[in-house]
């Protein structure tokens, strides 16, 4: 099936109109989108290449250099260790969006499962599952993220699963609320005509119906796991040392705020420009996904 339909009312004659053409015109259009997209894809090239592009090994130490300001060898300088700032900034990016996508991976997968079948089938079953999920979101994320982080033990693998299950209810409660809106609708009541069970209508039929809303809280959510990630590592109870992690980075440097404050400095602008990007595309994918911005 072509993936061009006839252009909307108001069109010149002959016009084909793809809604992937119209979504990538109108993303164009909001210049710090396309500013986040690039810094974005800037950290995947990092990440990807950080054994070719950083330029020192991140966990070998120099005791004579440790401390160092920024310099042209160093240019962030050195830690308590006398290791690169900036070859462990780069590989902290493998961690961070490491961490971030697949926690919100998890979370996303989960929370489209709970959320279709509370909302599709609703009675008891859609306030059980919801009522648990009002009783998680009763709590900080932060705080529920350090319960589940005690109880788990610390380490990166752990903090994927902590990060994950305290998203969960968020998206459960987006995805209850489309399938809300949508499960009564003509297309869905003609499956239900032709024989199709609940699993096909929920999966083939509903979701793919809902997912604009989820694709923008997901983007918004890889920031919020990533905050949530350094808040761990700073906290000592996400990545441990001496992996390179921004928020262990933080920890580990606080105690040399005063004489040594770019240990602190550089991991901040690291983790605070990753989280802007990631808010500011996901602002503009909410304006390019919304159909009543369209003319």
């Amino acid at each position: 099936m072509s993936d061009t339909v006839t252009s909307p009312a108001g069109a010149g004659a002959g016009v084909q109109y793809s809604p992937a053409a119209d979504f990538w015109k109108r993303l164009k259009k909001n210049k710090l989108a396309m500013v986040s997209l690039a810094f974005l894809l800037l950290l995947v090239f990092l990440a990807l290449f950080a054994g070719m592009v950083a330029p020192y090994d991140p966990y070998e130490g120099n005791m004579p250099m440790s401390l160092k300001g920024p310099s042209a060898d160093h240019l962030l300088g050195t830690d308590e260790l006398g290791r690169d700032i900036l070859s462990r900034i780069i590989y902290g990016t493998q961690i961070s969006l490491r961490v971030g996508i697949i926690a919100v991976s998890i979370a996303l997968m989960a929370g489209m499962f709970f959320g279709s079948v509370a909302g599709y089938y609703g009675g008891r079953i859609d306030n059980l599952i919801m009522r648990f999920m009002d009783i998680m979101l009763a709590f900080p994320s932060l705080l529920l993220a350090i319960a589940f982080m005690m109880v788990l033990g610390k380490g990166i693998e752990n903090a994927i699963i902590a990060i994950a299950i305290v998203s969960v209810p968020e998206y459960a409660r987006i995805v209850r609320g489309s399938v809300l809106s949508v499960k009564e609708n003509e297309y869905v009541q003609a499956a239900r005509t032709i024989g199709c069970n609940d699993g096909q209508i929920i999966f083939r039929h509903i979701l793919p119906n809902v997912m604009a809303p989820l694709i923008v809280r997901s983007t918004l959510g890889i920031s919020a796991a990533i905050l949530e990630t350094a808040a761990l590592g700073f906290l000592g109870l996400g990545v441990q040392p001496p992996y390179a992690e921004w928020g262990t980075m933080l920890g580990s440097g606080r105690g040399y705020l005063f004489n040594a404050p770019h240990l602190v400095t550089f991991p901040g602008i690291a983790i605070t420009l990753t989280v802007m990007a990631f808010n500011l595309f996901g602002d503009g994918l909410r304006d390019a996904l919304d159909p009543r911005l369209r003319r």
